[in-house]
């Protein structure tokens, strides 16, 4: 076997990579170098990032004079409900969103009222659930509307904007929509868990806030065998213990966000056998710094290499 020893060595490209042909005069150097031409006028290569927020192009989108997002109609249905009904010309929704919001809000302002003046838990209960009826509708029909919209048939699916949406308006939406079911009993475990650990502390704090309370009051006749400074003590450790609770559970939803958004993206990502493979092969290698050009045209400088093609 025998051992070639390259006296001088330059980095080399594979031009065929950038689809150069054998044309060394088009050939990208590297950066910095004369012969880089990467940053072309020329280049058709276009970012589709969002630069920030628009109302300007959020409301031309909304009537039809540039391309609507998904998250511009997420917000443009939370400002006002039944636009993204009017967006997906399902006008027939728009008076029952507005009916059922109007109800709810009209049970649980009268309820209230009427608990206020008679103090009939009962009313109270009705004037919750009309507040939870008006938010429950307000809440459809935004779901409603990121589910109608029209994306085209030319888009990659799953789209990472819906899988975000439908994270943020119901947790584990966005896994079913990616079909990464197994990942839902994860996230509502956790959840779940930290919703436990949530209530438990604050029924806690409540209840050494209470102690403190009576127990700093000599006429309420307290005996309890916790003194008012243990209650102290136990009340903020309780309060820290409820305000972590509410972090991780915050955590844990923002969590389960990113996840969905992630592995939209991922969807079509490489993921054979070959994702990291090596290809090795001889090659003849010609020099591409522009003082070696003329040697290598004249067929001098030419060597005996080896070509690397790395796959990931």
């Amino acid at each position: 076997m025998f051992l070639c020893v390259c006296g001088n060595a330059h980095a080399q490209f594979t031009r065929d990579r950038f689809g150069l042909g054998n044309n060394l005069n088009n050939l990208a150097g590297p950066p910095g170098s004369e012969n880089n031409n990467s940053s072309q006028d020329t280049s058709n290569v276009k970012t589709d990032t969002l630069s920030g927020f628009s109302f300007k192009k959020m409301v031309r989108g909304y009537f039809g004079r540039d391309t609507l997002l998904p998250g511009y109609l997420l917000l443009g249905s939370a400002l006002v409900p039944g636009a993204s009904q009017a967006y997906n010309k399902q006008y027939w929704k728009i008076p029952l969103t507005y009916a059922g919001i109007a109800s709810g809000l009209t049970v649980g302002i009268y309820a209230g009222n009427k608990y206020r003046q008679t103090g009939n838990n009962s009313y109270k209960i009705w004037s919750t659930v009309g507040y939870i009826g008006a938010g429950l509708v307000y809440w459809g029909q935004m779901m409603d509307g990121i589910v109608n919209f029209k994306t085209g048939p030319e888009a990659r699916r799953p789209i990472p904007a819906k899988a975000t949406i439908y994270s943020l308006l119901l947790p584990g939406l966005g896994q079913a929509y990616n079909g990464d079911y197994w990942k839902i009993p994860i996230w509502y475990g956790g959840l779940m868990t930290c919703a436990y650990f949530w209530h438990t502390n604050d029924m806690q704090y409540k209840r050494f806030k209470y102690i403190t309370i009576v127990g700093n009051d000599p006429e309420s006749g307290y005996v309890g065998s916790i003194t008012p400074s243990q209650a102290e003590w136990y009340r903020d450790t309780y309060r820290r213990y409820r305000d972590y609770s509410i972090l991780a559970t915050v955590i844990v939803y923002a969590l389960q966000v990113i996840d969905a958004n992630v592995f939209a993206y991922m969807a079509d990502f490489n993921v054979d056998n070959n994702i990291a493979s090596i290809d090795v092969r001889p090659a003849v290698i010609n020099p591409i710094l522009p003082e070696l050009k003329q040697s290598a045209e004249a067929g001098q400088m030419a060597a005996l290499g080896l070509n690397f093609q790395l796959n990931f």
